[in-house]
């Protein structure tokens, strides 16, 4: 804000005619220091300071103390600007050796804006021949505040935590209270030793951790030393704690997650911030004493749940009221509320029991994820208040993997695609509903370009194979003779308008079903392979539900949700059939629970089950297969009771009766929540 107009200027110049050219304006020495002050070079501004401002304050007192003052602030977009003096007002600073110039600061700083007006004095110093103008400082520069004195205070005041709640506000993860236990020194006993170990022991802790906190330079005998977190509902804990001597307790706020294993890769777990993660953060938003969300959705949506701190910014001085320079309010978290149902998600997680393996549940005819379960998974809990040492260890060297997120991963889904390929075929009239394929045997190969490679069925069938026969007996050959006929430009055209190919259009983070490792089935057998769900075909269990919901919607696959304030309903992929060939589809997977391979439990079902199975072979070899995944994706078949579609995959089911052993888990989950 240099006020001086060009006409003023050239008067003004006139009017120092008489002066020396070589001669520096106090306007000119003033700018000079604004632009160092500016560019925070302190350094250089502090050797524009008089003499008596050099003595009174040092440079520790100076350079120091705006350097730390400025970075402890966070201080930014700082700019400074003053009114020249005009003519009249230089003449008279040229005789009289001194001048005062008013100016104005502005500047961001972490608790918001901060702006104030000052005056600043230039006096001459110096030899005759070498005077110059020099800055009369003192505090007030900083803030006027500190003229006389004062120091900065910086308070924060922490945001509560957003709470993660599922469709019906049944909590996934609370603020709740917990136990802080510790120690009151003065209170261990005749054998403090003793009752030392027996709280390690309990706590998961070594007896040098605790002395370590016991001694520290501020304990005092009968204060209370904290030590560790434990849940209010650990209560057996909790009841043995008491009885040591010396051990206390208070109660505090801390995260909690009710749902625990059941929901462990779901929704995740929050966790002290590393310095690796406090480097990657903007600056000024966490501290190296904050929480952060590692997984799931604590770290999905970390930004909401976290809120904003408050801070205020004052200048405090002894037997005063403390001025306040800039306050910004605390904002609390936001709830996340998602369409997940506890309920169903508990209960999906216990069919599992000690199988391995992922499911996802969705309404097929809103696209509302109502689970997402990964088997086996961890508990939150124990992550963040257990009293296992080897907690760690134990889940990383577990040979089933309980800290894999399955559920947002991809597997072969086997004959689980079988009616995917069926609508490709339909839609691009390559497969006739009515028309049956001559089959003859339980292998089939194309020629001689297979060598000795061959697609097996399971039985044999009595004249001509159609697309019911086909998927009731789940005839692998009728689907790889299908998909070779149509071609490979047209099956990955298919599979490609199912969404193959394309991340989910998801928030939570899913791998991409894929085709195959270049996303084309160039060779034939991988083609045949490919049409029944094995080659290098792979499906996330959300993507292979929601695939289901094509034939449940007149042809349109509906786009998965996971939060309540998405509109539901949404169509991801329009017209993959027509209304009568989805009306086909829905009759096909009828029969397929009442006369295929999932008929021996679904018919023992309390809800009328449509569904497909599907066995996913993990290796092929000349002499046999290896170990093998079992798929089942079932709804009810009454439209009315349409509001919940499992898709489900266990690893590991050839000894334990193939895919069927994942119908008998499916069934049962609907019969719970009946």
């Amino acid at each position: 804000m240099k006020k001086l107009t060009v006409a003023a200027a050239a008067i003004f110049m006139i009017g120092l005619a008489g002066c020396s050219n070589d001669e520096t304006t106090p306007n000119e020495r003033f700018d000079t220091y604004v632009n160092h002050w500016s560019e925070q070079e302190f350094s250089e501004a502090y050797d524009m300071v008089t003499t008596e401002s050099a003595e009174a304050y040092p440079t520790e007192e100076y350079v120091d103390r705006y350097t730390k003052l400025y970075e402890d602030l966070g201080i930014s977009d700082l700019s400074i600007s003053f009114t020249e003096l005009g003519e009249e007002e230089l003449e008279t600073a040229m005789e009289e050796g001194t001048a005062t110039i008013p100016f104005e600061v502005e500047m961001e700083s972490i608790a918001g804006p901060i702006d104030f007006s000052y005056e600043a004095t230039l006096v001459q110093q110096g030899e005759e021949d070498e005077k110059n103008w020099y800055v009369q400082w003192d505090p007030g520069f900083i803030f006027p505040e500190l003229k006389d004195g004062g120091e900065i205070s910086i308070q924060t005041e922490t945001p509560t935590r957003g709470e993660i709640l599922d469709r019906n506000q049944m909590p996934l993860a609370i603020n709740d209270t917990i136990n802080e236990i510790g120690v009151i020194p003065g209170k261990l006993g005749s054998n403090p030793e003793k009752s030392k170990q027996e709280l390690a022991d309990l706590l998961g802790l070594s007896v040098e951790s605790i002395n370590e906190s016991l001694n520290a330079s501020w304990v005092e005998p009968d204060l209370f030393v904290p030590l560790k977190n434990v849940p209010s509902s650990e209560e057996e804990l909790l009841s043995q704690l008491w009885e040591i001597n010396g051990v206390a307790g208070r109660e505090v706020t801390g995260r909690v997650y009710p749902a625990g294993e059941a929901a462990g890769q779901l929704v995740g777990y929050i966790g002290d911030i590393t310095a690796e993660e406090l480097e990657e953060q903007e600056p000024g938003v966490y501290t190296a004493n904050d929480v952060i969300g590692k997984r799931g959705l604590e770290s999905l949506y970390e930004e909401q749940l976290r809120g904003k701190k408050g801070t205020r910014i004052e200048v405090v001085k002894e037997n005063q009221e403390p001025v306040v320079l800039a306050e910004t309010p605390v904002q609390n978290g936001e709830n996340i509320t998602v369409t997940i149902d506890v309920n169903v998600q508990e209960s999906i997680f216990n069919s599992f029991e000690e199988d391995a393996g992922t499911a996802s549940a969705i309404n097929p005819k809103t696209g509302e994820t109502i689970a997402l379960v990964s088997s086996p998974s961890f508990d939150p809990n124990q992550i963040l208040y257990g009293t296992d040492p080897n907690l760690w260890e134990d889940l990383q060297s577990n040979e089933q993997q309980p800290l894999l997120n399955r559920f947002s991963a991809t597997f072969a889904p086997g004959s689980a695609l079988k009616p995917i390929t069926s609508a490709i075929g339909l839609k691009n009239g390559s497969i006739d509903p009515n028309g049956g394929l001559e089959i003859d045997g339980l292998t089939w190969s194309n020629g001689q370009g297979w060598g000795e490679y061959a697609v097996t069925r399971v039985s044999e069938s009595n004249g001509p194979v159609d697309l019911q026969d086909a998927l009731v007996r789940s005839d692998n050959i009728y689907f790889a003779m299908q998909a070779v006929d149509m071609g490979s430009e047209a099956y990955v055209k298919g599979l490609k308008e199912f969404g193959f190919g394309e991340d989910l259009p998801y928030p939570y983070p899913f791998t991409a079903s894929s085709i195959s490792s270049d996303g084309k089935l160039d060779d034939e057998v991988l083609l045949a392979n490919s049409s029944y769900g094995q080659g290098e075909l792979e499906m996330s269990s959300l993507h292979l539900a929601t695939a289901y919901t094509t034939f449940l919607n007149e042809g349109n696959m509906l786009k998965p949700t996971l939060l309540t304030s998405e509109e539901t309903g949404q169509v991801w992929k329009e017209n993959l059939l027509n209304s009568e060939q989805a009306d086909l589809m829905k009759d096909l997977l009828r029969d397929v629970a009442e006369s295929g391979t999932p008929s021996r439990y679904t018919a023992d079902s309390e809800v009328e089950l449509s569904g497909k199975t599907g066995t996913a072979e993990l290796k092929l070899t000349a002499e046999g297969s290896g170990e093998e995944n079992g798929w089942f994706v079932g709804y009810p078949t009454q439209e009315s009771e349409q509001d919940l579609l499992i898709a489900m995959m266990v690893q590991n089911v050839k000894e334990k009766g193939g895919s069927v052993y994942t119908t008998e888990k499916v069934v049962n989950v609907f019969n719970e929540l009946k």
